[in-house]
């Protein structure tokens, strides 16, 4: 489980990483604080649930035991369905990458695992 005092704090969502396959699960109890002024899932927030969880999957991806450092190149959405209530869960993949790259693909489905928003990211990986 990943805390994180900033942005997980304000929005609430959680993030759970499997060391041993190097997956991660983000998922949000939708609240009011959630939802645009039509009811459903604000964009931003289904942005910001799968730049965590593309992020986190590429820092698996090149670093599964440090969690590598990373910035977001380029995140790409597109919006599919509606989430009203309940809980959301993103769950992502590498599709390619190397040393300091890589590209991911990543999806926000409901609690029905209807797809909400799809995501292709490319993630830089930071040197220290």
């Amino acid at each position: 489980m990943i805390e994180d005092p900033g942005c997980q704090q304000l929005v609430g969502y959680k993030t759970v990483i499997d060391r041993a396959d190097g997956s991660c699960l983000v998922t949000l109890d939708l609240q009011p604080q959630h939802l645009n002024r039509h009811g459903i899932l604000h964009g931003g927030i289904a942005a910001t649930l799968l730049d965590v969880v593309c992020g986190n999957t590429a820092s698996q991806f090149f670093d599964p035991e440090n969690h590598a450092a990373l910035v977001t190149v380029s995140l790409t959405l597109s919006y599919v369905a509606a989430g009203r209530s309940g809980e959301v869960r993103a769950r992502a993949r590498v599709t390619g990458g190397g040393a300091s790259i890589a590209h991911v693909f990543g999806e926000l489905v409901d609690a029905d695992d209807r797809v909400l928003t799809t995501a292709t990211g490319v993630f830089k990986r930071l040197r220290k």
